[in-house]
């Protein structure tokens, strides 16, 4: 029994992070992906929403699993550009303004060019602005300063500029000594680089696999409905590879794989809950149960879409979700071996 070694893993999220895709615009990332299933000799289509979906061939034809993780990320776009040359943001996914105060970006124009800026309080000289440090973090306090000579909204549209481009930000991606992985956008492009490890390792080994497996790398999620389409009506399972959330009250952690009881949907199914416990205390491998409050995955929205369908979620456990993430190469090496042995496992009756 060999799987994906971690290392490699992390150098693929580490690339994958590098790659700006806020929902809405990601089909430089979907490249990114496509090429390298390709090079694997994986075969691949494209929905139209834009997302990728792999298949691996099975031993049984008639049922089928899929699962799916989501390469679109939080982002932003242009709202407005200001009188002073600065521009207004309309934030992308589920997040607060807070979280990306002082943060690096780059805005892409619909012709394609792209320029850096901050991301900064209107009110953000503490020597001018006496109430810098209690303003509200909101739309209208925070903007982005670009980094040209512009100091009017025509001079910023001379450039190219225009409301609706998109805004990304640095994930500022690092990798530690001890381990640890530091970087924006790992919910959920950690679990990217884990399905993508584990699709290469299944072809290159020629496993065979008990059913016919689809892949689905989403480009929705972070707006709700990513996962909800291009499932097979043979789909009996279907798995969300996504971020356990942490923080107060939380089990999940940096270096285990997180089993989701219920979210802010529901409940997942009990018996498919149940077998993944079985398979990772059977393989000894770490895991933790959580509850997730305020969260909503790709299998839920393939739920709620009316699919006749079993659903679970996992993930590596990821610290300050939604902002400066962080998780560690033990929580990617147990997703890793749960998925791995899930993939090769019956159904569940």
């Amino acid at each position: 029994m060999t799987y994906p070694k971690t290392d490699e893993t992390i150098q693929l999220i580490k690339e994958l992070v590098s790659i700006p895709s806020p929902s809405g615009n990601t089909n430089e990332v979907i490249t990114f992906v496509e090429k390298l299933l390709t090079e694997a000799n994986v075969d691949t289509y494209r929905n139209r929403k834009g997302g990728l979906i792999a298949t691996l061939p099975g031993k049984d034809t008639q049922k089928h699993r899929m699962l799916t993780a989501h390469v679109d990320t939080l982002g932003a776009i242009v709202k407005e550009i200001k009188p002073s040359g600065r521009l207004k943001l309309d934030l992308i996914g589920g997040f607060k303004y807070n979280s990306i105060e002082g943060e690096y970006c780059r805005i892409e124009t619909s012709t394609g060019k792209f320029y850096t800026g901050t991301i900064l309080m209107h009110q953000q000289s503490v020597h001018v602005y006496k109430d810098a440090g209690k303003a509200e973090r909101n739309q209208d306090n925070m903007e982005v300063r670009i980094d040209e000579k512009v100091k009017n909204a025509d001079e910023v549209r001379a450039l190219g500029i225009e409301v609706g481009d998109f805004v990304s930000f640095d994930p500022r991606v690092e990798v530690t000594p001890k381990g640890y992985i530091k970087s924006r956008h790992l919910d959920d492009k950690a679990s990217v680089g884990i399905l993508l490890q584990l699709i290469k390792q299944i072809k290159a080994e020629n496993i065979e696999l008990p059913y016919t497996t689809h892949f689905l790398i989403s480009n929705n999620e972070e707006i709700g409905y990513g996962g909800n389409s291009n499932i097979t009506p043979e789909t009996v399972e279907y798995l969300a590879v996504d971020m356990g959330a942490m923080g107060d009250g939380q089990s999940t952690d940096e270096y285990t794989v997180s089993i989701c009881v219920k979210d802010a949907s529901g409940p997942y199914h009990y018996a498919f809950r149940k077998k993944l416990v079985q398979l990772a205390e059977k393989h000894e491998i770490g895991y933790k149960l959580d509850i997730y409050p305020y969260y909503g995955s790709d299998a839920s929205a393939a739920i709620r879409s009316g699919h006749d369908i079993i659903h679970g979620l996992i993930g590596p456990g990821i610290d300050s979700s939604h902002a400066f993430e962080r998780t560690h190469k033990d929580s990617i090496e147990n997703t890793t071996k749960l998925i791995y042995h899930y993939l090769q496992s019956e159904m569940v009756e």
